[in-house]
């Protein structure tokens, strides 16, 4: 069965930091880029992070770039996405997925094929 589960979410207060975790099940993890996406009420999905299937490519959205950093062990079937310096505007539901069209060193924040149910990330003080 194909499963993804995410992990690591909390409450943090501005400026602090989170490691989410996604661990997969079920697939051959290294031929799926992993990303993540966000969602939030009012606000429409947002792509986070990816990290292509190799793990030598990497791309972040434009409000996480310089604070946000994604990393996989295919090994371990485990993705993680370390948030720094985090803000009151990237509280959501932070959710991992798989993407299998993409190629060895290429990621996209733009659709996937499977994802988590989420972990919640509250940022506030």
């Amino acid at each position: 069965q194909f499963e993804l589960v995410e992990s690591g979410g909390g409450v943090v207060q501005p400026g602090g930091s989170l490691r989410l975790s996604c661990a997969a099940s079920g697939f051959t993890v290294d031929d799926y880029a992993i990303a993540w996406f966000r969602e939030a009420p009012g606000k429409e999905r947002e792509g986070v992070s990816c990290i292509s299937r190799t793990g030598d490519f990497t791309r972040f959205g434009d409000s996480v770039k310089g604070r946000f950093t994604i990393s996989r062990d295919n090994a371990k079937r485990t993705i993680h996405l370390q948030m720094n310096s985090l803000l009151p505007e990237d509280t959501g539901n932070y959710y991992c997925t798989a993407d299998s069209d993409a190629g060895p060193s290429i990621c996209q924040l733009s659709y996937f094929d499977h994802r988590g149910p989420g972990t919640q990330v509250t940022v506030s003080s």
